[in-house]
């Protein structure tokens, strides 16, 4: 009898249990999610008591696909990885096949590739940033802003023809000088942004309603961030002062003189100012790369990633033999095992490759910081409301193609 009844109870209680909770299926194509993604909830009310994560809805094997590929014919994948700011990706591709070839650039490449950079890292912290306002049902800023997006891609387009997944650049820097219309799309952008940026940090930043949505939303302390290995602007709302520009200077980032913006509670609203800030400190190396400009070539003495002239190809043997070789990626590599990581629109996107001395990598792997952060997630909307987990996604910069990559 006592055993019936501890199963006619625990029914009891399962049933109970189900009155009380719902579950909630958010994703993979819910659109607040800004990608495909799943979060399977377990609701009491509008409380998150549970959630379970489940990724993988676009996973395309990034990694593998790099196993038979060309070094130079992989940057097109990276492109793919955080398509919010591709020229970040392509850039720390081509730094790790530098480091692995022992290439050193001119300053004139490696300051160009700067400017590059950082215009990419204010493209994405303003598709964050806007969103972050959008969720909270603030449309304004969001039409506002996202056109200076759009003149960022504009500059893209006139340094190499692509806007969004970018292809940028070269293993060694860049094939051309920018042209004049390069820079001028470039100095006008950085007249007219400040004060774009400032009209839009006005309509958030102190606005009671913005402010009581984000406050507390989505908080992780310091140390639970660094248990996750969290970097970039998540870790830095949490009071980390954490940047590869700085830890570990690249491309020349120890000439320009910037802060490292830090929050201290970890949560959305510490997540939506350091970008704010992070993008003013962006234009400031912007226009300390553009004032210092070293003359000099724009690549590395690099023949062997180069392409010749194309008059030379059309009359000359060993120029049309040379073509041949680095289209069909018959560049010999030498034998190694490296890491290399840049500061990426969302955090430490790191590359760990190993060369056998083929034409391809033996083993190519991504660091991504948005694969990292999402497994803190669920410890993240817990206890909160469940608009509060739509926001604090959107703080988190979550895209799923470096999510799943």
């Amino acid at each position: 009898m006592a055993k019936k009844s501890s199963i006619l109870y625990e029914a009891s209680a399962r049933e109970l249990e189900s009155d009380r909770y719902s579950t909630l299926n958010l994703g993979p194509t819910h659109p607040a999610t800004h990608g495909i993604f799943q979060n399977v909830l377990k609701l009491d009310g509008e409380i998150i008591i549970e959630a379970e994560p489940t990724i993988g809805y676009i996973h395309r094997a990034f990694e593998k696909l790099a196993e038979r590929r060309p070094y130079a014919q992989i940057t097109p994948i990276t492109d793919r990885l955080n398509y919010c700011s591709s020229p970040i990706n392509n850039m720390g591709w081509y730094m790790t096949v530098e480091k692995l070839i022992g290439a050193k650039l001119p300053k004139r490449a490696e300051y160009h590739r700067v400017i590059v950079m950082e215009l990419s890292r204010i493209a994405d912290h303003i598709i964050c940033n806007t969103i972050i306002g959008q969720d909270t049902g603030a449309t304004t800023g969001f039409l506002y802003l996202f056109q200076f997006r759009e003149h960022i891609y504009d500059i893209f387009e006139s340094i190499c023809g692509a806007r969004l997944t970018t292809n940028i650049g070269r293993i060694g820097g860049f094939d051309r000088e920018w042209s004049s219309d390069t820079w001028n799309k470039i100095n006008t952008f950085i007249k007219r942004f400040p004060e774009a940026l400032n009209e839009f940090n006005s309509l958030l930043e102190r606005n009671r309603i913005f402010m009581d949505r984000t406050i507390n939303c989505g908080p992780i302390s310091a140390e639970r961030a660094l248990a996750y290995s969290f970097t970039g602007p998540n870790l830095r709302a949490a009071g980390v002062d954490y940047d590869v520009r700085v830890a570990q200077p690249y491309s020349s980032y120890a000439d320009f003189d910037f802060i490292i913006p830090v929050g201290n509670q970890g949560d959305t609203y510490d997540r939506f100012t350091v970008r704010q800030e992070e993008m003013r400190q962006s234009l400031r190396i912007i226009q300390q790369a553009i004032s210092k400009m070293p003359e000099g070539a724009m690549h590395a003495d690099l023949p062997d990633f180069y392409l010749p002239p194309k008059e030379q190809v059309y009359n000359d043997m060993e120029a049309l033999i040379y073509h041949f070789k680095i289209v069909m990626g018959e560049t010999e590599i030498p034998k190694g095992e490296i890491y290399h990581s840049v500061e990426g629109g969302n955090g430490e996107l790191g590359f760990y490759l190993i060369s056998d001395g083929g034409r391809t990598p033996f083993r190519l792997h991504f660091r991504r910081p948005c694969f990292i952060y999402y497994q803190a997630y669920p410890e993240m909307i817990k206890g909160g409301m469940l608009s509060d987990a739509i926001l604090t996604m959107s703080s988190m910069n979550v895209i799923a193609g470096e999510l799943d990559a």
